[in-house]
């Protein structure tokens, strides 16, 4: 593969799944981490309803995380400069009792 440029070689071909590619809604992230990982379980809670589930779970390495907080980072700053300021809203007010359980 002589031919290809520096840019070809190092290309990834990245299949979007049609499930995958509708997307999960969430409006709350636990993070947890250990000496080897993070954790970022994204949950989807509801008005009036004091349970609510994991909806996705994704495990990432510390470098990884780093990356990932960069890159959110850039684009909440392209996304404001586009569209204006994100506000920072109050405090959600979750239910009483209602918090990360661990269960496997």
């Amino acid at each position: 593969m002589a031919d290809q440029t520096p840019e070809q070689q190092n290309q990834i071909n990245i299949e979007l799944p049609e499930d995958i590619a509708e997307g999960i809604y969430s409006n709350f992230a636990i993070i947890a981490h250990s000496n080897q990982e993070f954790i970022v379980d994204f949950v989807r809670l509801m008005p009036g309803i004091p349970k609510a589930k994991v909806k996705s779970r994704i495990v990432l390495t510390p470098q990884h995380a780093k990356r990932l907080t960069k890159a959110l980072a850039e684009n909440i700053k392209k996304f404001e400069q586009q569209f204006g300021v994100i506000e920072d809203s109050e405090a959600i007010p979750y239910p009483i009792g209602f918090g990360p359980t661990a269960q496997a």
